[in-house]
């Protein structure tokens, strides 16, 4: 009985030589490179947002009311913008806002996400409840508000003794607290569902090991809990940072960024500038400084955290 030897190719065979991988547009695997697949997201995201960002650049040299076509004044736009003393004071309430916002979301939003991935009793049903407001638009929260702070017809009007004439939006104080009120029942459960999901990848073993050495409950959450959370804070601090620069439809409906101006903040200054006063040029001016704004405080929290040299909190762990 003979025996058939299958020969082996000499390249396979010769030490020392390393395989080739195939040269043209196909990966090792016969398939197209990956950065393919992004090209149709890239191409979304060049049409709908780097195009619109150039269009305002260049409509911030220019003077247009809507109508016609622009002309061309240099930096006219720029020093009377930034000359304005509403401008001034429009970014100041802009950044207090945000800063409300983080203050008051971020502790919030934390202990509510850690309560929502425990085993507690009834703890899906209560987490359904307290997410409702995610499913509302910023418009239909803003008009709910506004309905119920009426200071005629509202809770205010009936609980005077508490809330003095009940005109909570005739002073800056009270108005700006109602924005603040209003931002964070409306927002803090979307953080608080990053939080859960968190909270829910932290490895047990940790809190086992904690429960032997003798740390309690509050031990686990300051020693063990944050400090596996510390990526998750970084990445919605930085949503609120800029949700609370961009923040527009709860001012419009609930203030209007009265009184007077003590609300006005830059996002609903901008609308007014370009849509109420039909000055195009001052209002891309205000949108640019917001996007500039918005760019320069994430990169500084992304900096100063040091979250872009952050490596994984679970290593060592299986």
């Amino acid at each position: 009985m003979t025996t058939e030897i299958t020969s082996v190719p000499a390249a396979a065979t010769t030490p020392g030589k390393v395989r080739r991988r195939p040269e043209g547009p196909y990966t090792a695997h016969g398939t197209r490179p990956s950065f393919l697949w992004a090209l149709p997201a890239t191409v979304f995201f060049a049409l709908f947002a780097i195009a619109p960002l150039i269009m305002v650049a260049v409509l911030s040299f220019m003077s247009w009311n809507g109508l016609g076509s622009p002309e061309f004044v240099g930096l006219d736009n720029w020093n009377r913008v930034l000359d304005d003393p509403v401008m001034i004071k429009s970014i100041w309430l802009t950044l207090l806002l945000t800063a409300l916002g983080v203050v008051l979301q971020t502790p919030l939003s934390i202990v509510l996400g850690v309560w929502a991935a425990g085993p507690q009793r009834n703890r899906a049903v209560l987490s359904v409840i307290y997410f409702l407001p995610l499913l509302l638009s910023a418009t239909a929260v803003s008009v709910l508000w506004r309905a119920l702070l009426d200071p005629n017809f509202g809770i205010p009007a009936r609980l005077t003794w508490l809330f003095g004439d009940g005109n909570l939006f005739g002073e800056q104080a009270t108005a700006i607290g109602v924005l603040a009120f209003v931002s964070t029942w409306q927002f803090t459960p979307f953080h608080t569902l990053i939080y859960q999901g968190a909270a829910r990848a932290v490895p047990q073993v940790l809190y086992q090991a904690a429960a032997i050495d003798g740390a309690g409950r509050y031990r686990q959450f300051f020693h063990i809990t944050l400090p596996q959370l510390r990526t998750s804070v970084i990445t919605s601090m930085i949503l609120m940072i800029v949700g609370g620069l961009t923040t527009f439809e709860t001012v419009l409906i609930l203030t209007q960024g009265g009184p007077g101006t003590d609300t006005t903040i830059s996002a609903y200054y901008m609308y007014q500038k370009a849509f109420k006063g039909f000055d195009f040029g001052a209002g891309s001016v205000i949108a640019l400084c917001l996007v500039v704004a918005a760019t320069v405080v994430s990169l500084v929290v992304v900096r100063v955290s040091g979250y872009d040299k952050m490596r994984s909190t679970m290593e060592g762990v299986s």
